[in-house]
């Protein structure tokens, strides 16, 4: 998906020196950090919205947590 222009210059409002882009509170520490706490959260949500949907086994999924119905 390209990066509209207009976008941009809204996040170089304020650029001033390259210490606003590249420093420790600069542009693209802050983009970083929004763009894989978006990422994650959304991967997370998914991960529980499916956890939800695929019910689980009833019982035991392996008979190493506990005895079982002996067959005849």
């Amino acid at each position: 998906m390209p990066i509209k222009p207009e976008h941009l210059d809204e996040l170089l409002a304020g650029y001033e020196k390259p210490e606003d882009l590249l420093g420790e509170e600069g542009l693209f520490k802050q983009l970083k950090k929004a763009l894989l706490e978006r990422a994650l959260g959304a991967e997370l949500t998914h991960h529980l919205v499916m956890r939800r949907a695929i019910p689980l086994a009833e019982g035991p999924a392996t008979t190493a947590t506990g005895p079982t119905p002996r067959r005849c």
